[in-house]
């Protein structure tokens, strides 16, 4: 556990905590000092929770940069290594991008931080930014609370986030890898991943529901029904679907074009879904509808 975290740096966000002395003695002024460094002294944070550096974001972003320049600098630290460089602390996309589009030199605060602080400000940057990953912030919330014993409610408050999204979204991490994978490369939404949590078959489901491109509401129906041939959380095997309603679906597939699927309720109720690929297959139900009932 670490040190108690002080109130006055609870729920004041980045640019606050950028601005905040961070004690000791310095040779920088507690601010910080912005320099024009040259992208080789700088090197990536290891406390950055960004695993993940999309090439055509990057492109994207060095497209951006070549127009209009690097418009904010990156915040980074002396190298505690000795060396005489510099770790990024938050904007290491940024330097990324920038070396794609050909600068020599970028703008650079740089500020004596612990790494506290310096995990703090990153995992800040790229939730406010939205440049995570669920897993990539899961991994990040966990590091601050396991390595520097914060508690969810100061987390949530220094975040800015809700407790309860914070609580949800380290529940990911409770996921088989091969589910967490399938986050990270975005096959997979935290909202579809969320509703697997818990689940023994969880590994199954997400194929499924990548190879059928489910939303997450036919996801959570799906895992309420059980609709799938393996044992679930209780150890019993769950239902499959009759050969007459998969024989009835591929009629009615066969008819329109179109997928069809047919979701058994209790009873004799139940679901039929159409799932159609943009608005024209759209206008087409509706007209075979319509010519149906007229």
């Amino acid at each position: 556990m670490g040190a108690p975290i002080p109130k006055s740096r609870l729920g004041r966000g980045l640019a606050s905590l950028i601005g905040e002395p961070s004690g000791g003695a310095s040779k920088l002024p507690p601010e910080g000092e912005q320099r024009m460094i040259p992208v080789e002294l700088l090197k990536g944070g290891r406390f950055n929770p960004r695993k993940t550096f999309r090439e055509d974001e990057l492109t994207e972003l060095a497209d951006s940069i070549r127009v209009k320049g690097l418009v904010q600098p990156i915040l980074a630290r002396p190298d505690r290594d000795g060396g005489q460089g510099y770790e990024i602390v938050a904007g290491e996309r940024r330097w990324r991008a920038a070396q794609k589009a050909g600068l020599h030199t970028v703008p650079v605060i740089v500020r004596e931080l612990d790494d506290r602080e310096v995990l703090e400000l990153a995992i800040i940057e790229n939730v406010q930014r939205s440049d995570l990953n669920a897993i990539e912030e899961a991994a990040g919330y966990r590091d601050l609370v396991e390595r520097f014993g914060y508690s969810q409610e100061q987390l949530a408050e220094i975040i800015g986030k809700s407790r309860s999204h914070l609580a949800n979204t380290m529940r990911l991490l409770k996921l088989p890898e091969t589910v967490q994978a399938m986050v990270e490369s975005g096959k997979l939404s935290a909202g579809h991943a969320r509703a697997l949590i818990g689940r023994d078959d969880a590994a199954v489901l997400a194929e499924k529901i990548v190879a059928e491109d489910l939303n997450v509401r036919e996801v959570e129906a799906l895992v309420q029904a059980g609709e799938i041939g393996v044992a679930g959380p209780s150890g019993r095997k769950v239902r499959e679907k009759d050969a007459d309603t998969k024989a009835f679906e591929k009629e009615l597939a066969d008819a329109l074009g179109l997928k069809v699927e047919i979701k058994r309720g209790s009873g004799e109720s139940g679901n039929l879904v159409i799932k159609y690929g943009n608005f024209d297959q759209l206008d087409y139900i509706r007209m075979r509808l319509v010519g149906m009932g007229g």
